[in-house]
């Protein structure tokens, strides 16, 4: 008996690896009542690695499962303590959404895990140029309605997220550069005064008939005042490289004017 009980929940914990903790706690209090749709404003975040598709060409299997486990492990935890909602992989691209919060909330998380995710692949990627593979993340992140639901079939259902923001934060991680994370205005006014970004003025993107106005995402404030209150988490990647000396230069630093408490 004690032997088929281990057995069932070393199960369990292999299936619950497949769904977001949240998803497995909505689907699990939901008893025998089914699923619904809700509409409402959420949270999106797009990132991909820039290169992937051609080291894919020319790289062999084992190689490619290896960098992406290391992808994955890199930044797994950072949505994870964001409470980010992990919706699917998609080879090197992830989908990841934030629920259940005020959206300024939704936003400063938002855009601290990309920050966080960003700068630890820099990491990574340094090694990864090393072994000939010239890889590196972009980020996209935007703030608008979707539909959140059981969608699929009796057999095979998904617990996700549809509505022109998907849309909209795959097309600005399509547009974003290596090391960028680029957000839309009203993220970035969402975010308020813990994201420190550069305008990029409006970009038309595909599948949008209308202009976006396009923040680039340098740095955030952190969420505790454990650090002085202008200091920035992150800074632009060009000054990444050396990171022990960019946060003595910030704590030595006027705060700017928009990051005052």
């Amino acid at each position: 008996m004690d032997a088929s009980r281990t057995a069932g929940e070393q199960q369990l914990r292999r299936l619950r690896s497949f769904l977001s903790p949240q998803a497995w706690r909505l689907i699990a209090n939901s008893g025998d009542e089914e699923l619904e749709f809700r509409q409402r404003e959420i949270v999106v975040v797009f990132c991909d690695l820039r290169g992937f598709t051609a080291f894919v060409h020319t790289a062999p299997s084992a190689v490619i499962v290896s960098v992406l486990a290391d992808y994955h492990r890199c930044v797994g935890p950072v949505i994870l303590e964001h409470n980010g909602i992990l919706e699917r992989f998609t080879g090197d691209g992830l989908m990841v959404y934030f629920d259940d919060a005020p959206l300024a909330d939704q936003a400063r998380c938002a855009v601290r895990m990309a920050v966080r995710m960003r700068d630890l692949v820099a990491n990574l990627a340094v090694g990864w140029r090393r072994r000939g593979h010239p890889l590196d993340v972009g980020i996209g992140i935007a703030l608008g309605p979707a539909t959140l639901g059981p969608f699929g079939f009796d057999e095979r259902r998904d617990y996700a997220a549809i509505g022109p923001v998907t849309n909209l934060s795959s097309r600005l991680c399509a547009e974003a550069a290596a090391g960028q994370v680029l957000v839309t205005d009203r993220l970035y006014a969402a975010a308020g005064e813990v994201v420190d970004g550069q305008p990029l003025g409006a970009r038309l993107l595909k599948g949008f008939d209308v202009p976006v106005e396009v923040y680039d995402v340098r740095g955030v404030s952190p969420p505790t005042p454990s650090r002085q209150p202008g200091a920035l988490l992150s800074t632009r990647r060009s000054d990444a490289r050396d990171t022990t000396r960019d946060a003595r230069a910030a704590r030595g630093a006027e705060i700017p004017e928009r990051l005052r408490a």
